[in-house]
């Protein structure tokens, strides 16, 4: 089938590594669009609960897809979130179309877009990390129980149900967490003339226009990929929010060239395009020089 070509999309939370991650999903949805600029807005690889004894090769596709969709074009950003927060280290590096970076800002057709993950306003996080980490664990666990509920759900005929949501919604304080998370990004991005702000991280997709007294932004949250499976798109200068599961995709598989080749290859084609530019601008550089001196 014939992909859709699409100007930005963001993807957060995809949680790779853990039970509760949706790779199959996400390999489908990546094989039917085909971006201009790839946004991966944290915690893609879940370095937390990462265990040497779980990481499917599905998971492993998934990071295949992304460089080679790097090689044939798309620029893909990197923005590391909380639960991989250990490539922080490899921040501002860049290998040919794939960038590492702790925030990023876009201009959109005419209007800025600030990216990052959205765990600095995490004060659980900051304040007792082993609190928040045992929080996650608690979470995949949740979420595992849950893949269960719903497959039992499934096969009775019944509607699919979120317990983290029924959770989520019954602990007091999580609206008012929330609304302030939300609150505080679009109020930084105001201040900073930013026209969009664009998060991850609280697992909640959203698309909302705040108006205060110091002006306007667009608030927009691309949810995740272990309950919600959502993205964000951006095209003919509009967002809109991508629901996985209200579309009606006929199957796709990976690219056969995908399938033969290797990591090292797949890093290798990213590279190669890099160096062939730098290259062709040293030509370009030695034959101006050369005119200049005839």
């Amino acid at each position: 089938m014939k992909k859709r070509k699409i100007d930005l999309v963001v993807i957060s939370d995809v949680h790779l590594g853990t039970y509760g991650c949706h790779a199959d999903e996400l390999i489908a949805y990546l094989n039917s669009i085909h971006p201009n600029k790839l946004v991966l807005n944290g915690d893609i690889i879940d370095t937390w609960q990462f265990s040497k004894n779980y990481f499917p090769p599905s998971h492993m596709k998934v990071l295949r897809k992304i460089i080679g969709m790097a090689s044939k074009g798309t620029e893909v950003f990197y923005i590391t979130g909380n639960h991989d927060e250990v490539l922080r280290k490899f921040s501002d590096t860049s290998m040919g179309n794939l960038h590492i970076s702790d925030k990023l800002v876009l201009n959109l057709d005419g209007k800025k877009a600030w990216f990052f993950h959205g765990d600095v306003f995490d004060v659980s996080k900051q304040n007792a990390k082993w609190l928040a980490k045992l929080g996650g664990y608690g979470y995949g666990i949740l979420i595992l129980i849950n893949r269960f509920v719903n497959w039992c759900l499934t096969n009775i005929g019944r509607e699919r149900y979120s317990l983290s949501e029924k959770i989520k919604n019954k602990v007091k304080g999580t609206t008012k967490y929330v609304r302030e998370f939300e609150q505080t990004g679009v109020d930084i991005a105001i201040e900073n003339h930013y026209d969009y702000v664009i998060c991850g991280h609280i697992h909640q997709p959203k698309k909302e226009i705040h108006i205060t007294k110091k002006g306007k932004c667009t608030y927009l949250n691309s949810g995740d990929w272990v309950e919600n499976l959502t993205a964000l798109e951006y095209s003919f200068k509009r967002w809109k929010i991508y629901k996985y599961n209200q579309d009606k995709l006929s199957p796709f598989f990976a690219d056969e060239e995908l399938k033969e080749m290797d990591m090292h290859e797949l890093i290798a084609s990213i590279t190669a395009k890099k160096e062939e530019e730098e290259k062709s601008k040293g030509k370009k550089g030695e034959k101006s020089l050369d005119e200049g001196l005839l």
